[in-house]
């Protein structure tokens, strides 16, 4: 057998050898969290309650509120309610479950101790399982492994041919199917033979026909198409038995006939019956061609063909199907062994998922005889897509066939190779096969070959023989394979079509009646013998056929021979043909030479030209088809078999020129074409390797060829790289190479001659298994050498006996297994490849060795070209170096003793240079330099697993030295830094990482190689270390013994360090990297079943403590999560409405606080930023999502490490870093916060943006006074306008800021999320934010029990007990609140005094937060809350025998509550209540104190402000009730100042939720004017305002805050004013904030007004950062007011008067208001807003509108009913306030009087004629100013004014008048509105238009004195009016266009005419009028006021 053959079978079957790492899955590249995994650690989480999601229990509670809606009661019981009732209420609750032994004296001590056990029983193991990766693309130190080497498949599509039926049936049909492609002009796939004839029809053939293989009957077939297109058709060919006659004539009967006209026609279908049965009888093995048709294959998969289908028609769009492929494009080119295929494919078109459908082919064209040329096809089917087809013209022969096309399945049953070899699962032999077709793929397919193939195709094309003398007219071509000369030699080796046997020893073509030159179109395929002599060649045999049956003559005659011998200089002959033809047989010896030599003495047809055209095509993984490639082999075969001279094309090369000639070989290997080179790239990199290991021996001289070995293969390397880009992962390794090293490579043996098939290795190779031993084995090649089926070929015997049997013994019988099944073959050391090879001779390498020195002493190109690829020799090496050290039993040695000194040294150097080229050239070359980059790291992670530990740091030292060095040169580091930190991430993410890092040595002096440590990263981490045990301090920094000790995670964290350190420039954009770098290590750490158990788990986390003190120092820079939150220190809203609502809440958490009369809970306590403020310089922020990765490390460390570990550093600890701690656990608590279901329901961020704004301003008037909170609340807000600075990365980290202002990862995307993913995402977000409130709670503990012992408590306690408020605050589960009061208690009874000293706030915060749980929905929080609350009233007592302090804080924090909370639920509350009071009734300590009646006071004070709350509840639904009844209780304590504060807080909430901000801005307004004058009463200081008269100018309201009354409290007592805002910082907030309400309500005069208030506080305070920001704002504000001076742009507001009359609306009943409504309300909008309003509470029949505005009578009034009258009204002013108001504002600004008019006439209708037309004004004035505090305001006042109907008509002309003055002098000039104008002041048609005003008054003078006043007057309207028309008339005319001309003339004409009726009336003037004025006087009793004014003109 042929060495090459040998050499390509073995590559095809021989073992793999894979190198597995037991524990590789569990380094960071496969981190669950990365994964998709993470969803198994998340089963059987504990669902968390949470009470936001518990919506309240709606059905009882809406009920109670329908009722109270209909019973409206009367407000008038004042807002206190009867005493009785309430207490009764109260007394008939039921109390929530009482916690036992919470009143028995324990000892602190044991109170933790059992507060600790609960805590920490049933917590969740895993932290980062319930953590979301951060988002990032594939994680870089993942490497994905290679696909299986296999045979590489298209996508597929099975056919099924189902009937063939004709009109007639009268003799067989053949058929056959193949693909072909129109626009490369290619066939695509082999044919498909098919035979679909009845039984009867096929017996008429039998005589002809040997009995039928099983695999010559199938039906279906499986099509390949690697280059899917709309090119491509499905071509089929009809052939039958030869008969006389041309093609036309014989399918004449199939066009004419007609299946219905059978029994017409009987006769001549049984005629042409009997004639097809004579042509079977003798011409029954000869063809025919007869028909054919193409199917558009792209039409059927897109389904938009236009035939008819029966499987379901449903439109796929394109859209829709895509997907699937291009997720498998990478592995589109990639070959495979049997075992499993890959598919590829043009995304366009995609024929995976299409849906299956069922053809009916009902057209055939006849085939024309002289078309029969592939050319010829490919022009008709070209044309087929043309919609004017010619073949639409022809006649068709009608048919049906049916056919099925569907996407192929997976692995299906009954399959055939194209060799006829069974594909597994093959359960039954008897079945009938489905074929696989080969493919012939149109363009080059790069795949190495892995299964055995060797076919040969033939081609008959054309032969011309119209210059052959003699009868030669039915031309048919016999054709041969022989392995000889005699006629018996011929070898049955071509495939049979259908239905006869599988091989026979023949073919022939079909038949062209009558053609002397005929084309052919057959494919004859022949199966290769495996070794070819020069004997083997194709004998053509020309036949004559006679159809006609004469006497003697024979069937057929030979015309002609001619051959193609196979081998030609050792290589296969294939390709083009053109031959000539020999008239007579061949001579002796002929098959060795080609029939182009001129033999002697032959004659040949056409003197020796050629004639005949064929076309030899192979398909071969055993030929290379290039010359290089096999010229190569062959010597490397030569050298092999030691066989010389060896003959290579013309050449014979002798032993001595065998050196150059193989050099040369090898560097001509580049220039072969790539197509072969990745064909046989297996067998190729084999030899290369194996000249490398083995030194051939040529003439005794031992030859190296490493290097040439090793140039070839870079440079083949490189070609891949280059020019299958399509296939590389994300590290640039060709998939085709790291297949070839992770399956196929293995070193080669040593053995220079090793017996054929063996235990040694099949021939020259030894095989072994991996490390693991876990051998990778393909099922199909534990060779089942099956019992071959009944075969039909008598010559294969069950002994191999030639080469091919041998092939067949090798690739086992038929079977071939392509499922992916993998057996393990062999134990521990599989005993048949035991025999360790000793080496024989001396010249052996290792290949590890040889390569890495070849690769140091390379240079130039060499060098350059593996550099590229570096991969691929690193991984090479690695490799190589495992199954050295498997193979040599060294892989339990020491690991110093594994490898030679030398080796080592040529590592370190290769290391070292690759360093180099790194760090030199990574500017030039970035994207070589990222690959080197991985590669090397990749290289050093492989070798931590097989060298000695110590060295394998040592280089990665020495890297790290190479870039800190250069790193100091550059200007911007960041892409060296980049760059580091991917190689760094890489080596960690080494499976055993932490052993690595000698986690169980305690820092002692170092035992690992101790890298010095550069200056660059030792980082002076600030902490306070002068405490005595320095070791804990070591453990807590990245301090050199550190560093030393645990090697890498220090170089992790310093890394960490560095970039995050806010003066390290230009590094911003690493950030998230390098933290995405420690998460990814801490999460795998976290699911690592090898550190589950805690404790060694604190021994992981011991390696991350310094992490601690970095994320401290970063506190500054963190994206602060407490100002993304939509619900601050203000209840939680539950229901989604209450969130729309809420978020536009302007009272935040300080505002809160504010109310309940702390002060704020300051975000960050002063002194804890001092570090950083005073640098002075604007940190970047971190995005949300970094910080959140840093703040849940932060979380693991805490979790995990050793508390006394702990401990011990707190106690270290100064406070100002404690504090830091507590400001990061502050941060925490807002970052982890559960977000509850309904966010993730709907991520809404609109509702953000608007409440962030408010939030801001709040924020900042505020927070304004120190300077640290003010950075702080200043950094939150600066994220949104600061990009990310300094670097080229910036961008990266910049892409996700906008997605973080709504929540952390945004949801838009993801709407179409399912129920059960909210739910199970909810389900996650609850235990993360349960686990991580818990962490924070543990450190608290910690933090306490440090303090307790240390003299620096205050802050510290402070700071915990800040951070416990505001952890409830945010959304908790009940499980951790209980822990939380729990800790809270345990603290308040330790140190008590931290509440109930003089000046701390946090009372006030913990009332308000108790309280806020007490009206929990969940009973648990309700027992805790209330057990909490009681207990602080008791110690409050305990302390000083009243509890005033909490009381006072109680009382106001509920007042805070209710007007806040929307969902606030008085029932909960109310059984809370009920349990303290149950509480005081059992306390038996303090039975006989004053206690218990204090305590039911306070609840029953609480129950009333419950009862106001009711009440509001019941208004909830109607805004200006509401807002009434929050103004009574705020009148109500007037008395006390806080709560009067507190409530008018609660009703400018209430306003900016309505976007009411102009009332908003007055309750600021007002709450500053009674802080004021409490704040004078306090301190006199001159800048202060004097008390509300101050802002008199700002409202003329404000004054009722003043504190003149005698029951007002004098602020000295306890308790009183004792709020955060009786301050002067108080003060100034509530101005910033009235100043930003009054600009966002558009009233900048105001704006001014306020800030002249504000401007004195500071100046006096020198404050100039403040008035800097005033005087920006005062611009802003005096620019807006220039800008918008006509107002039409501010509209402030519309007023209607609304009457309510009727007993059905209780107390409103004949009450008239003012209503303020937005501006541009229409009369119909609030009419049909209160008449809906009233009508859904009383009922809609009940509520009638009084449409007019005419007075009402009451007695007229149905009483059952009530009415609303709703009439416009605008404001009034006399003349001379008209004098003050001048602009837009001023008009519109403190209004107290209305006015509306009424048209009457004498005789009561409202409308009359223009002389008997009256009007009468009305005039309101109300109770207070607009804007006021609320927005309607009872009318007090009224009077009327009639006006005669000639003063009506005065009023009218004098508007007319200004309305064309207006629109003449408009600048810009409006054409549209004056032409409007114009028209309706000179149009002819105007009904009481000017003219008819005119002659009604005008046309006599009045009789009455009293009307000449009136009568002059108008006279003297309707002369401006003229002189007004005039002037518009004029200006309209500048205006018009041309196209206007004719209507200016029209305009002008009407205006004459106008003019001149006008004429004489307006002339005309009254002679009394023009006396002496004075005697006038006693007429002006007579005149109206406004007539009276008028005089004096």
């Amino acid at each position: 057998m042929d060495p090459h053959v040998r050499d390509c079978i073995r590559s095809y079957t021989e073992d793999w050898a894979v190198v597995i790492r037991k524990y590789h899955k569990l380094g960071t590249g496969f981190n669950p969290n990365t994964l998709d995994k993470q969803k198994e650690r998340q089963k059987g989480l504990p669902k968390q309650v949470f009470e936001s999601d518990e919506a309240p229990d709606g059905s009882s509670y809406q009920d109670e509120q329908d009722d109270l809606k209909r019973r409206s009661v009367s407000i008038d019981d004042t807002p206190r309610g009867s005493w009785a009732c309430s207490i009764f209420d109260l007394k008939n609750s039921l109390p929530d479950a009482l916690l036992p032994n919470l009143l028995d004296r324990t000892p602190n001590e044991e109170i933790d101790r059992q507060n600790d056990d609960q805590r920490k029983s049933n917590r969740h193991k895993e932290l980062f399982a319930l953590h979301p990766s951060p988002d990032e693309e594939e994680p870089i130190e993942r490497l994905s492994v290679p696909d299986v080497p296999k045979e590489h498949f298209g996508q597929r599509l099975l056919v099924k041919c189902l009937s063939l039926k004709f009109e007639i049936e009268i003799e067989p049909i053949f058929a056959s199917l193949a693909l072909y492609d129109v626009k490369e002009k290619k066939k695509i796939s082999e044919n498909f033979y098919f035979d679909l004839n009845s039984e009867q029809m096929k017996g008429l053939l039998r005589p002809h026909v040997p009995p039928a293989a099983i695999t010559t009957l199938a039906r279906s077939a499986i099509f390949s198409i690697t280059y899917p297109s709309q090119d491509v058709f499905l071509v089929i060919k009809l052939e039958k038995v030869l008969q006389q006659g041309d093609i036309g004539e014989c399918a004449e009967p199939y066009m004419i006939f007609k299946e219905a006209d059978a029994s017409k026609n009987k006769e001549k279908l049984e005629k042409l019956k009997s004639q097809a049965d004579q042509f079977c009888q003798r011409l029954g093995k000869y063809r025919m061609p007869f028909a054919w048709t193409a199917i558009h294959l792209m039409n059927i998969v897109s389904s938009a063909g236009s035939l008819e289908r029966d499987s379901t028609e449903v439109e796929i769009s394109t859209g829709e199907r895509k997907g699937s492929w291009s997720e498998r494009r990478n592995s589109s080119i990639v070959g495979r062994r049997s075992l499993e295929r890959t598919t590829s494919g043009d995304d366009a078109c995609n024929l995976t998922s299409f849906r299956p459908a069922t053809l009916t082919v009902t057209n055939f064209f006849k085939q024309e005889g002289d078309r029969l040329s592939d050319e010829d096809l490919y022009k008709f089917l070209a044309d087929m897509r043309r919609p004017s087809s010619v073949l639409r013209r022809l006649r068709p022969i009608t048919a049906q066939l049916k056919i099925d096309i569907s996407p192929a399945p997976e692995n299906p049953h009954y399959c055939l190779t194209p060799e006829l070899l069974q594909v597994k699962l093959y359960p039954d032999s008897r079945v009938r096969p489905t074929r696989e077709i080969l493919e012939f793929p149109a363009r080059d397919v790069y795949v190495p070959n892995t299964t055995y193939r060797n076919l040969l195709y033939i081609y008959p094309q054309s032969l011309n023989f119209a210059n052959r003398q003699g009868s030669a007219r039915n031309i048919t071509v016999k054709v041969q394979f022989m392995y000889g000369e005699d006629p018996s030699n011929a070898m049955p080796v071509i495939f049979g079509k259908s239905s006869c046997s599988e091989f026979s020893k023949e073919a022939y073509t079909a038949v062209v009646y009558h053609n002397r030159s005929p084309d052919f179109h057959e494919e004859i395929k022949v199966k290769l013998p495996a070794t070819l002599t020069d004997h083997h060649h194709l004998l053509f045999t020309f036949y004559h056929v006679s159809c006609q049956q004469k006497q003697n003559t024979p069937l057929e005659t030979p015309v002609g021979y001619t051959w193609i011998p196979m081998l030609q200089n050792g290589r296969l002959k294939t390709g083009q043909f053109c031959l000539p033809v020999s008239l007579e047989k061949p001579p002796q010896a002929y098959s060795v030479l080609s029939p182009e030599v001129p033999l002697p003495g032959m004659k040949w047809v056409d003197n020796h030209k050629g004639v005949f055209n064929v076309e030899v095509v192979t398909v071969s993984s055993i030929h290379t088809q290039d010359p290089c490639l096999d010229k190569f082999f062959a010597l490397v075969n030569a050298l092999d078999e030691h066989m010389f001279p060896v003959r290579i094309g013309d050449m014979r090369i002798m032993e001595n020129n065998l050196e150059n000639e193989l050099k040369s070989s090898i560097s001509a290997l580049n220039s072969s074409q790539l197509e072969p080179v990745v064909r046989f790239l297996h067998l190729l990199l084999d030899k290369l390797i194996l000249l490398v290991v083995r030194p051939p021996v040529i003439a005794g001289q031992i030859v190296n060829l490493g290097q040439v070995s090793f140039e070839a293969m870079a440079s083949i390397i490189n070609r891949l790289h280059k020019n299958l880009e399509g296939n590389h992962d994300q590290h640039g390794r060709n998939s085709l190479l790291a297949s070839y090293i992770h399956y196929v490579f293995r070193l080669p043996n040593t053995y220079p001659n090793s017996p054929s098939p063996g235990p040694g290795g099949l021939g020259g190779s030894v095989h072994y298994a991996t490390m693991a031993r876990s051998a990778v084995r393909p099922a199909s090649l534990n060779l089942s050498r099956s019992r071959s089926l009944s075969n039909s070929n008598p010559d294969i015997s069950g002994t191999p006996t030639s080469p091919d049997d041998e092939v067949r013994a090798i690739i086992g019988s038929k079977g071939l297994d392509r499922s992916n099944s993998w057996v393990n073959t062999g134990g521990p050391k599989a005993a048949p490849w035991g025999s360790n090879p000793s080496p024989s001779t001396e010249s052996t390498q290792l290949f590890h060795e040889e390569l890495a020195l070849q690769w140091v002493v390379c240079s130039g190109s060499v060098r350059e070209s593996a550099l590229q690829q570096a991969w691929f020799f690193f991984e090479l090496m690695v490799k190589s170096m495992v199954h050295h050290l498997y193979f040599n039993d060294k892989l339990d040695a020491p690991r110093k003793s594994r490898f030679p000194e030398r080796f080592m040294d040529d590592i370190a150097a290769l290391v070292s240079t690759i360093a180099s080229d790194v760090v030199s050239r990574f500017q030039k070359d970035i994207e070589m330099v990222e690959r080197l980059n991985t590669s090397l790291a990749f290289f050093l992670n492989d070798l931590l697993s097989v060298m000695d530990r110590g060295f394998v740091f040592s280089l990665i030292k020495s890297c790290y030295k190479q870039v800190s060095s250069k790193l100091y040169s550059l200007p911007n580091p960041s892409v060296l830094v980049s760059l580091r930190l991917d190689f760094l991430r890489i080596i960690c993410s080494h499976e055993h990482y932490v052993t690595l890092n000698l986690p169980c040595s305690l820092l002692t002096p170092p035992a690992s190689p101790s890298p010095s440590v550069s200056s660059a990263t030792s980082q002076s981490s600030g902490f306070s270390t002068n405490a005595q045990d320095q070791k804990i301090a070591n453990m807590f920094e990245l301090s050199v013994p550190f560093r030393q000790q645990h090697y890498l995670a220090g170089l992790v964290l310093t890394e960490l360090a560095v970039i995050l350190d806010p003066d390290a420039d230009g590094l911003f954009g690493l950030h998230k990297k390098v933290i995405n770098m420690v998460h990814n290590l801490l999460s795998s750490h976290d699911s690592d079943p090898r550190y589950s158990d805690p404790q060694i788990k604190a021994r992981v986390a011991m390696l991350y403590l310094p992490l601690i003190g970095i994320i401290m120092e970063t506190v500054p820079q963190l994206y602060d999560f407490t100002e993304t939150h939509n619900q601050r220190g203000r209840p939680l809203c539950t229901t989604t409405e209450d969130c729309e609502s809420e978020s536009g809440n302007m009272i935040s958490q300080t505002v809160a606080m504010a109310i309940a009369g702390t002060s704020v809970p300051q975000l960050t306590r002063p002194g804890s930023f001092l570090l950083t403020a005073t640098s002075g310089r604007q940190h970047t922020t971190f995005s949300a999502e970094s910080s959140r990765s840093l703040l849940i490390c932060l979380l693991w460390v805490l979790k995990n490490a050793d508390e006394t570990v702990l401990q011990k550093w707190f106690t270290d600890l100064s406070v100002l870093q404690l504090n830091r701690l507590l400001d990061l656990l502050y941060l925490c608590v807002s970052c982890f916060e559960y977000k509850g279901k309904k966010v993730f329901e709907r991520m809404n961020s609109l509702t953000f943006k608007k409440s962030k704004d408010m939030r801001a301003k709040l924020e900042e008037a505020i927070l304004g006074s120190i300077g640290a909170r003010q950075e702080m609340v200043r950094r939150s807000r600066g994220q949104l306008e600061r990009s990310p600075s300094g670097s080229a990365f910036g961008s990266q980290e910049n892409l996700r800021w906008r997605k973080d202002m709504t929540h952390w990862r945004q949801n838009t995307e993801k709407l179409d999320k399912s129920r059960a993913e909210i739910e199970h995402e909810a389900l996650i977000d609850g235990n993360l934010a349960t686990e991580a409130n818990l962490i924070i709670l543990d450190t608290l503990e910690i933090v306490v029990q440090t303090v307790s012992v240390t003299e620096s408590k205050e802050s510290i306690l402070g700071g915990v007990l800040k951070v416990l408020l505001h952890s409830m605050a945010c959304n908790q589960s009940a499980l951790y609140l209980q822990h939380c009061f729990a800790t809270q208690r345990a603290l308040v009874s330790k140190f008590p005094e931290l509440l109930f000293e003089e000046e701390t706030e946090q009372c006030a915060d913990l009332c308000l937060r108790l309280l806020r749980l007490c009206s929990s929905s969940i009973g648990i929080i309700r027992s805790h809350a209330s057990a909490s609350l009681y207990l602080l009233m008791r110690q409050n007592f305990e302390i000083g025998n009243n509890f005033a302090r909490v009381k006072m804080q109680v009382t106001m924090s509920l007042s805070s509550l209710v007007g806040t909370s929307q969902n606030f639920n008085e029932e909960f509350l109310r059984r809370s209540l009920k349990t303290i009071l149950t509480y005081a009734e059992e306390d038996l300590e303090l039975r006989e104190t004053t206690f218990p009646d204090q305590v039911q006071d306070l609840v029953f004070n609480l129950h009333m402000i419950l009862s106001d709350t009711v009440k509001m509840k019941e208004h909830q639904e109607d805004p200006e009730m509401l807002i009434d009844l929050m103004y009574r209780i705020a009148k109500g304590y007037q008395t006390s100042p806080d709560l009067r504060l507190t409530w008018l807080q609660n009703m400018a909430g209430k306003h900016s939720e309505r976007s009411n901000h102009a009332e908003a801005a007055q309750c600021l307004v007002h709450s500053a004017a009674l802080v004021a004058e409490y704040l004078s009463m306090l301190e006199d200081r001159k800048y202060l305002p004097v008390g509300c008269v101050t802002f008199q100018n700002i409202s003329s309201n404000v004054l009722e805050e003043s504190a003149v009354s005698d029951d007002v409290v004098s602020p000295d007592e306890e308790g009183i004013c004792s709020g955060k805002y009786f301050t002067e910082s108080g003060l100034v907030g509530l101005l910033e904030q009235a100043a930003a309400s009054f600009s966002m309500a558009g009233m900048y005069e105001a704006v001014n007004e306020v800030y002249k208030v504000l401007i004195p506080i500071h100046e006096a305070n020198r404050d100039a950062k403040k008035l800097s920001t005033i005087h920006g704002k005062l611009q802003e504000a005096f620019s807006k007011i220039v800008h918008q001076s006509t107002g039409w742009e501010r509209m402030f507001g519309t007023y209607f008067r609304v009457g309510f009359y009727g007993t059905k609306f209780g107390d409103l009943d004949e009450q008239e208001f003012v209503y303020k409504e937005p501006a541009i309300t229409k009369l119909a909008e609030i009419s049909h807003r209160l008449e809906g309003f009233y009508g859904e509470r009383f009922g809609e029949d009940v509520v009638e509108v009084i449409k007019d505005s005419n007075p009402v009578d009451k007695c007229k009034l149905d009483p059952n009913k009530a009415y609303i009258q709703i009439t416009y009204v605008e404001p009034y002013f006399d003349t001379y306030e008209m004098k003050d108001r001048i602009t837009y504002f001023d008009k519109n600004y403190n209004l107290r009087r209305f006015m509306y008019c009424t048209p009457f006439t004498l005789d009561g209708r409202a409308h009359g004629e223009l002389h008997e037309q009256f009007k009468r004004k009305t005039i309101l004035t109300t109770s207070h100013a607009f804007p006021y505090i609320k927005t309607r305001v009872n009318v007090i006042h009224k009077e009327e004014i009639i006006l005669t109907p000639i003063e009506v008509a005065i009023e009218d002309m004098q508007k007319k008048t200004q309305e064309l003055a207006f629109a003449t002098h408009q600048d810009p000039a409006d054409p549209k509105m004056l032409q409007m104008v114009l028209q309706g002041s000179v149009g002819t048609t105007v009904n009481q238009g000017p003219l008819e005003v005119a002659q009604v008054f005008l046309s006599e003078i009045p009789s009455d004195p009293k009307l000449f006043r009136h009568h002059n007057k108008l006279r003297l309207c309707f002369k401006d009016f003229t002189k007004r028309c005039e002037d518009a008339l004029r200006k309209n005319k500048s205006l018009i266009g041309p196209d206007q001309k004719e209507y200016q003339r029209e305009l002008e004409r009407n205006y004459h005419r106008l003019k001149e009726s006008l004429q004489p009336l307006i002339n005309r003037k009254i002679p009394q009028l023009y006396k002496a004025v004075l005697p006038v006087t006693c007429h002006r009793d007579s005149f109206s006021r406004i007539s009276l004014r008028k005089m004096e003109l």
